[in-house]
């Protein structure tokens, strides 16, 4: 019998031990998944505080409840460790950490090149290595598959290698690492046919395609896609702002349209690890074949630009109201990057409250699900949303528009609102100002 189809006998019959190497926001939920499938799981992350908690039975992903870890864990089903030498035991591996990007832009591959290189010490013929970390097209085939064949293992007959782009939403109640359809692309044949194996098992949707070039690209294309619509958007903001238009207006009044039209939203920017980045890769990759890529550029430029525009719009409100911005006491509504979660990665409030505090303004912050944080070694705890402190504050920005706010209770008590999420809409005329990005009664 061949590795493949050894290897396939076990993914089949559950004997297969999996490895996930990176237990953060993707790794940790695909980990669960395996071990919910009746496979035996090693995560692996270098963070000991992490893995002790994991194996105690406790999340730190808000997106994995710590009573379906726990239920894993007590079933001795998972288990997480420091230790590198346990990748002996494993049959199939799925990378999970991170690729950021330098201050230049250009990716950072140290971490995969470290996960690739620990892999091959100790891979072993008959085992899967996929690679679900977003890349730029190429990093399978040139970075991960010459240091497996430098071990003395042959892609596609010893080790099985392949690509399977996450699509991680966190805080999504629909949408989750179950039922989101999982692209694979393998080396060879044989090695998609392996990954796909392995997903089907425990993932409801599997969709092969012909290369890893090709399941890396599937990723960069869907958030460029949301990259460009959303500085679309953005830009639209700006204009409707010039013309004197409620840009939220237009919007839901294009979206009307049933065909030919996807509706995005302005923001005061984007954030997460996927939008901000993931098209920074492609952008890379192509300046390397002396490409550039207009469109990808234009909306990180437009995209970028927002908290500024975020922060002269709070100027000038304050100068409406014969405030100058330095000395004034301004509470932004929201940190994480988007509704509901507690994921604070390349938020854009982050950006508000640094051109605020260079203004010279004396920022605070509420968010319901980011108690405190550190940046740059300065730690910020989250205020009270108390009626006095809604009062007292010279301006209040609305970044984030999390549903657990009281809205009505804002506008009631507060002098000046901010608002960059249309989060004031549905709210009854009181005693704040309310600023939107745009105007926000119809052009009359």
């Amino acid at each position: 019998m061949d590795n493949k189809q050894r290897l396939l006998d076990k993914i089949s019959d559950r004997t297969a031990v999996i490895g996930v190497v990176g237990l953060g926001y993707v790794g940790l939920p695909l980990a669960v998944e395996f071990a919910r499938a009746g496979f035996k799981v090693i995560g692996f992350d270098v963070s000991k505080r992490v893995t002790d908690m994991l194996n105690g039975g406790t999340s730190h992903i808000q997106d994995v409840p710590s009573a379906d870890l726990a239920e894993v864990v007590g079933k001795k089903l998972f288990e997480a460790t420091t230790d590198p030498k346990r990748i002996k035991e494993m049959d199939c591996v799925s990378i999970a950490v991170p690729t950021p990007l330098v201050k230049t832009r250009d990716p950072d591959m140290s971490y995969v090149v470290a996960a690739t290189a620990t892999i091959a010490e100790f891979a072993h013929p008959g085992m899967l290595v996929v690679l679900e970390s977003t890349t730029y097209p190429g990093t399978t085939r040139e970075l991960m598959q010459p240091k497996l064949e430098a071990a003395g293992l042959k892609i596609g007959t010893d080790v099985f290698l392949a690509f399977s782009p996450e699509r991680v939403d966190p805080g999504n109640p629909t949408w989750h690492t179950k039922n989101t359809p999982k692209v694979v692309g393998g080396i060879t044949a044989a090695c998609t046919q392996v990954a796909s194996a392995l997903y089907q098992s425990c993932l409801d949707t599997i969709v092969p395609v012909s290369s890893t070039e090709t399941a890396e690209l599937v990723k960069l294309l869907e958030n460029t896609f949301r990259s460009v619509n959303i500085g679309l958007v953005n830009e639209m903001a700006i204009v409707c702002d010039k013309l004197g238009v409620n840009v939220w207006e237009v919007i839901d009044a294009a979206a009307t349209k049933p065909f030919g039209f996807m509706k995005f939203t302005p923001g005061p920017g984007i954030g997460g690890h996927c939008i901000p980045l993931d098209p920074h890769y492609l952008a890379w990759k192509m300046r390397t074949l002396n490409y550039k890529t207009r469109f990808i550029d234009l909306a990180s430029e437009i995209n970028s630009a927002m908290p500024d525009l975020v922060a002269s719009k709070v100027a000038l409100a304050l100068n409406d109201d014969r405030k100058a911005v330095q000395g004034s006491r301004v509470l932004v509504l929201g940190v994480a990057y988007k509704r509901d979660i507690d994921d604070m990665r390349e938020s854009p409030a982050l950006d508000v409250i640094r051109l605020l505090e260079e203004r010279g303004a004396e920022v605070t912050y509420h968010d319901p699900h980011v108690a405190r944080y550190t940046e740059d070694g300065h730690a910020r705890s989250s205020v009270a949303l108390t009626d006095d402190t809604l009062a007292s504050a010279d301006a209040v920005v609305i970044v984030t528009d999390h549903s657990s706010v009281d809205y009505q209770r804002l506008v009631d008590r507060a002098s000046l609102v901010i608002d960059t999420r249309n989060a004031l809409s549905r709210t009854k005329k009181s005693r704040a100002r309310i600023v939107s990005l745009t105007p926000t009664a119809p052009h009359e």
